[in-house]
């Protein structure tokens, strides 16, 4: 096939894009017997418009999934939309836009700007998460895990945006800030909906040991977040009441050094305290307008109140003062610590404040003394001022005083746990609703059935901040399933978490309007490879990890984990600053695609950093990788115009042809360890630009195995490239005399034959410095390469008036000749 002159990507992708939707080339099927290949990036929140990040994340994504195609795998990439979220009510009240109408504008858009950048999608599989068919499955799944137990309401302590009006999770809060409004975040406690993610805490965490296709980084994260931990519960009496305070401690050998107790704003005896004091009262309203964030606690001033109240030591009798603290949070442990201000740094901090007693009892274990005065000793070491203990190393003490305890009853050994119950419900409108129906009579009762999807209303007006469902009664008044008498619907909305911690399975099945998952989810799941940014390392990962779970225990799917393989990106920076509107350094990659091609821009994504690491963006990159392509495509088109080449006689093949097939299948190898294991996709290409370059040198070649081996070297370019730009490949091919279309064609084999070398170039160096080089026979042994070595005219010149002490021989690459 003929070819233009000029490379004219805008024609040349229009081309391979109506190629590829004519054949639905990336449409597929399972086929039982043949291997499958589920490649998989994070779906995006339909903001309108593609950023680079998206652009670099959906190349990685596509190229893995090309290449598995060529590796004859059945392969399958879906697209959908992560649809629900604050944003879009936003948007609302900006524009004057139902949420609805402007997601589904915005999926539109997006949907055509991916489509211009070549993503193989099986675009018949694609759904947003707004789609009644696509949540009624998560509301049915939900009403099942509440009759299990699994799903449950409680008053909790929150994050409150008062601007907002929802909840926020611990990662919407910044700096004590709702990440959207900017309005200072409130503590308060409202009725919430949480899943018990905390039953299947020893299993998220112990399955990670089993999960080596994962990033050690993400895996030690999981771990933390998950933070299991061995210690004791023990109480502390009260002087003067009969309660006592519970106490969670992994540090039972520092329980000599405690010299305060600390209470969480909203523990029960606070709460109890300040409904007859107001100056505690004034002080709890305080820390509730300061968030419940655990980042932000941890860095806020550390602040307190003395509730007058006395605690008794357990092990000394000694009184012990009760303190209100900021820092305390209700949600690890039982809300109180005994607080030891030598050995933890936040109790140290308080009490410097507050000038309370700060007593070391571990000294190092090195046997020098503790130095508290800057700062508290927070290492495990040897018990002084400890009683009976003092001398015992802190794991024999935690063991000795745990005992204790326990024998006196006023102790036990626990494991705890960071991880908390999943709070799921928001007090907004653009979300899945819940579905449950509270009822005067019979309280909360599941939706049944019959009667799911319930549907989000979504021809709505906003009026203000909350939610509109609370200002609809004909949507939220209805009638219990179980009694009939007048009843009304949960108003409260699903964290959109839920949404997409299950939305890898619905892919699989996406069309099934009668069950959640069916036999197909079974040939696809788990994904094979999972792709996006390390910022979604701890909530997402594990909320889908959690969901995997839960899904196997209801029969639903037999995989344990969602995800075998996980890549994490890494961002794309301009002026060494992340990409975004706020600091004005964004990159419209519309404007690229229309400047310089999408095979351009995908080219760049891949080739400017490692996958891992962030890429950092270049205005001369980019035209680089535009003059490469046409570079390519020149040197295919001057070598077509001679007409077909003739088949290649490997026999009959100069030294330097030899040298140059050589140079291919060098390439090819390093290009399948590059791209296909390794994912370090700019050094593969790298390989490919090298050859092109090699290529370039013999194009004046006109003999007949000349020109086959430039066929060969062409072919092997157009197959190692077209992964990362399909389009341009789409074409070379064509024009290289094939009938098939490249993204059917096979990845290329390494010729081992081409691989091996009748003679070695080897650098001779004397006493570390170059002297010459040598050519020996591939298969000469260290006594030839030796005396080869000591032969070369200017190796001779070096060592001519000295002695040789040793010869150095590394096979295939130097020798080194130490002489004096």
């Amino acid at each position: 096939m003929s070819m233009d002159d000029a490379y004219k990507p805008e024609i040349i992708e229009a081309d391979a894009q109506r190629f590829w939707d004519e054949n639905r080339t990336f449409h597929v099927t399972e086929e039982p017997g043949r291997e499958a290949f589920y490649c998989l990036s994070m779906f995006p929140y339909p903001s309108g418009k593609l950023h680079m990040g998206h652009v670099r994340n959906y190349t990685i994504g596509d190229v893995i999934t090309r290449y598995q195609r060529m590796q004859g795998r059945n392969v399958l990439q879906p697209m959908g939309w992560d649809a629900f979220g604050l944003p879009a009510e936003n948007a609302a009240m900006q524009n004057n836009v139902p949420p609805a109408q402007w997601t589904r504008e915005n999926i539109a858009a997006m949907r055509e700007q991916l489509k211009q950048l070549g993503f193989g999608y099986d675009w018949s599989r694609e759904f947003a998460t707004c789609d009644p068919s696509y949540y009624k499955w998560e509301q049915w799944l939900f009403t099942r895990l509440y009759r299990k137990g699994l799903a449950y309401r409680a008053v909790a302590t929150v994050n409150w945006d008062p601007v907002d009006q929802t909840v926020l999770a611990n990662e919407q809060v910044v700096d004590g800030k709702g990440w959207r409004s900017g309005a200072t975040v409130e503590r308060r406690e409202i009725p919430q909906w949480f899943l018990r993610i905390t039953d299947y805490a020893d299993e998220l965490l112990d399955a990670l040991d089993d999960m080596p296709g994962w990033p050690e980084q993400v895996r030690a994260m999981q771990r933390n977040w998950i933070g299991r931990s061995e210690g004791v519960e023990l109480e502390f009496a009260i002087q003067g009441r009969e309660d006592t305070l519970r106490v969670y401690t992994t540090r039972p050998d520092t329980l000599f050094g405690v010299s305060y107790m600390g209470l969480a704003p909203e523990h029960p005896l606070t709460r109890e305290l300040a409904e007859s004091n107001p100056e505690i009262a004034a002080f709890v309203e305080a820390c509730n307008k300061a968030g419940v964030a655990e980042a932000t606690v941890a860095t806020m001033e550390k602040k307190g109140l003395d509730t007058g109240l006395r605690a008794v030591h357990p092990l000394t009798g000694e009184d012990i003062p009760v303190w209100i603290a900021n820092f305390v949070l209700m949600t690890y442990g039982s809300g109180a610590i005994m607080a030891v201000p030598a050995h933890d740094q936040r109790d140290w901090e308080f009490a410097t404040k507050y000038d309370l007693p700060i007593r070391p009892v571990i000294a190092p274990a090195d046997g020098g003394a503790p130095d508290v005065s800057a700062e508290a000793f927070t290492d495990k070491g040897v018990l002084v001022n400890s009683g009976d203990y003092t001398g015992m190393t802190s794991d024999e003490a935690f063991d000795a005083i745990a005992g204790w305890l326990q024998q006196r009853g006023i102790g036990e050994r626990q494991t705890n746990y960071r991880l908390r119950d999943w709070g799921v419900s928001r007090q907004r409108y653009w979300g899945a609703p819940i579905p449950i129906i509270n009822c005067p009579a019979c309280g909360q009762v599941p939706v049944p059935d019959d009667q799911l999807p319930v549907e989000l209303p979504e021809d709505v007006q906003f009026d203000g901040a909350g939610s509109p469902l609370k200002q609809m009664p004909e949507w939220y008044q209805t009638t219990c399933p179980e009694c009939g008498g007048a009843a009304e619907r949960e108003t409260d909305t699903f964290d959109t978490f839920m949404e997409s911690s299950w939305y890898p399975a619905r892919f699989a099945c996406a069309n099934n309007d009668g069950a959640m998952l069916d036999e197909r989810a079974g040939y696809w799941l788990p994904v094979d490879q999972y792709i996006g940014g390390i910022e979604h390392a701890i909530l997402h990962l594990l909320y889908a990890r959690f969901y995997q779970k839960v899904m196997r225990d209801e029969g639903l799917t037999t995989a344990d984990e969602p995800f075998t393989n996980l890549l994490t990106q890494g961002m794309v920076l301009k002026d060494g600053a992340k990409m975004s509107k706020s600091k004005g350094n964004t990159v419209d990659p519309q404007a690229l695609v229309e400047r310089y091609g999408a095979d351009t821009v995908r080219l760049f994504a891949m080739f400017a950093a490692p996958p891992e690491q962030s890429l950092e963006w270049s205005d001369s990159g980019v035209e680089g990788g535009y003059r490469f392509l046409k570079r390519l495509w020149h040197l295919v088109r001057n070598h077509t115009a001679r007409g077909a080449a003739p088949a290649l006689d490997v026999a009959g093949l100069t030294d330097a042809q030899r040298d140059t097939r050589r140079k291919v299948h060098e390439t090819i190898r390093k290009a399948s360890e590059d791209i296909g294991r390794r994912f370090t996709f700019n050094t593969g290409i790298a390989g490919v630009m090298e050859l092109v370059n090699t290529l370039y040198k013999v194009v004046d070649d006109d003999s007949e195995q000349g020109r086959a081996v430039m066929q060969e070297g062409l072919e092997a370019s157009v197959l190692i490239l077209a992964p990362i730009v399909p389009h341009i490949c789409h074409r070379l091919w064509q024009a290289l005399g094939h009938d098939d279309a490249v993204v059917d064609a096979a990845w290329p084999q390494v010729d081992a034959d081409a691989l091996t070398q009748d003679t070695l170039e080897i650098v001779v160096q004397v006493n570390g410095k170059l002297r010459g080089n040598i050519q020996v026979p591939a298969d000469a042994g260290r006594d030839a390469i030796e005396s080869a070595a000591l032969d070369e005219p200017n190796v001779q010149r070096f060592i001519s008036d000295k002695t040789v002490r040793k010869v150095i021989v590394v096979p295939g690459k130097l020798v080194n000749v130490v002489a004096n």
